[in-house]
């Protein structure tokens, strides 16, 4: 009985919006400065009527009351316990699920961590041509009288060495008292796949019998950097290299500002 009511309430106020439509399109063309008093009482008569069938709409079309929620019978019983625990609001997640919702908005905002590649061409400001000695940087010997005995490939700088030759022209260089100190050098970087990578070949790799020659290749190559262990000869090419890294374990107090300092060239790109 109440549901026909309200259709027979909600077929009225169609109705009665029909009629006030048709009212309002035929009071439209009525100009405001012809207006007489019988066209301005239907209007206030009209405006009395939209106000009345918007408050009734508003009446009918309201919330509806809230349902109160039951409540869950308590009991000791397993089933009952189950049952409430259930019984939770659809808009409240567990707290298992919000932290597994919290570590995934954290891994999805996490900074992402550099390649090596990138550190390599960062460290290096994008220098295209790097000149460095093989004594104490890459090979695990210091003096040119240990490479006559043997020679070996630091493997901790092996993967840096590589990322550089992907990105610089890259020249090896020593001062070396033979002819098989060179041939031992040249085998032992073969053999540590230093020349299967395609960006270093032989020819790249210079041998000389003084200091000063190493100087002289440095200065006709021309590198945006220079990597050594000798701070003498580092501080000799201050002036005419832009970039130059000084490999030492002991830092040394001053240096010029366009050289750096690190105990290894694997830590100077992060690599430890």
């Amino acid at each position: 009985m109440a549901d026909y009511s309200k259709a027979e309430l909600v077929q009225l106020i169609k109705r009665f919006g029909a009629y006030l439509s048709v009212k309002i399109s035929n009071l439209l063309p009525i100009s405001f400065n012809n207006l007489d008093s019988r066209s301005a009482g239907a209007l206030a008569g009209l405006a009395v009527a939209i106000l009345f069938t918007w408050r009734l709409l508003r009446s009918t079309s309201g919330p509806q009351r809230r349902q109160p929620k039951r409540q869950a019978p308590s009991s000791s019983s397993g089933p009952s316990t189950h049952s409430s625990s259930n019984l939770t609001s659809p808009g409240v997640f567990p707290s298992s699920e919000d932290s597994r919702a919290q570590n995934v908005i954290d891994e999805f905002f996490q900074p992402v961590k550099p390649t090596l590649g990138q550190i390599v061409r960062q460290k290096l400001s994008e220098g295209r041509k790097v000149t460095c000695r093989l004594l104490g940087v890459v090979l695990e010997q210091t003096t040119p009288e240990e490479l006559q005995k043997q020679a070996t490939v630091r493997s901790s700088v092996l993967e840096v060495l590589l990322e550089i030759t992907k990105f610089c022209d890259l020249y090896l260089m020593e001062r070396v008292l033979d002819d098989e100190s060179e041939k031992k050098v040249l085998l032992a970087l073969e053999d540590a796949g230093v020349f299967t990578s395609g960006g270093l070949v032989k020819d790249k790799v210079l041998f000389c019998s003084t200091e000063n020659g190493r100087i002289s290749f440095v200065r006709q190559l021309e590198p945006d950097w220079h990597i050594d262990s000798n701070f003498e000869i580092v501080s000799q090419l201050a002036r005419f290299i832009k970039y130059q890294l000084h490999v030492s374990p002991v830092k040394p107090e001053r240096t010029a500002a366009n050289v750096f300092s690190s105990p290894t060239l694997e830590q100077f790109f992060g690599c430890v």
